[in-house]
């Protein structure tokens, strides 16, 4: 099953489709993905680029060790979908002045971030979300992406 484009306003849309560049941002909802995703956003301003703005999310893993009913979890995608909208009208406003695109994904966050950004001019992520160890300069995600990319990757430090 594909998940990869779950909540994608556009589907089908290609990155360099008719529309341009397309800048790519991961948010988790931490402050370090605010940073990211205002210094995106004057990127893609700047390259006249529009904005696609990747959140992913994924079952916690307690939920594998027993047998929930399927009830237990219908709420986990619709709040991750509430989330990536605050975040966005936190940072960019209800009104941004650009394309802004909220992508919605199931599944690991680097290979969701990897992913939405194949033919991206630029990938944007925090140095630090939510999860690890706080005192690593990298968390596990934006090493990923730095070293999976296959276009220039920008880690903003907040």
């Amino acid at each position: 099953m594909d998940v990869g484009s779950v909540g994608r306003e556009d589907e089908g849309r290609t990155d360099e489709s008719a529309d341009g560049p397309v800048v790519v941002v991961g948010v988790d909802g931490s402050k370090a993905s605010d940073a990211a995703l205002a210094w995106a956003a004057e990127e893609a301003r700047l390259r006249g680029a529009s904005l696609r703005v990747v959140h992913s999310w994924s079952l916690p893993t307690w939920s594998y060790s027993a047998y929930l009913p399927p009830a237990a979890f219908e709420d986990i995608e619709p709040a991750a979908r509430e989330d990536l909208e605050r975040q966005v009208v936190h940072v960019l406003g209800p009104k941004p002045g650009m394309p802004v695109e909220r992508d919605l994904r199931e599944g690991p966050a680097a290979e969701q971030i990897l992913e939405a950004a194949k033919n991206a001019v630029l990938v944007v992520v925090g140095s630090r979300g939510r999860g690890g160890f706080s005192g690593l300069l990298l968390g596990s995600v934006s090493a990923q992406v730095a070293q999976h990319a296959h276009c220039p990757v920008t880690i903003v430090r907040s």
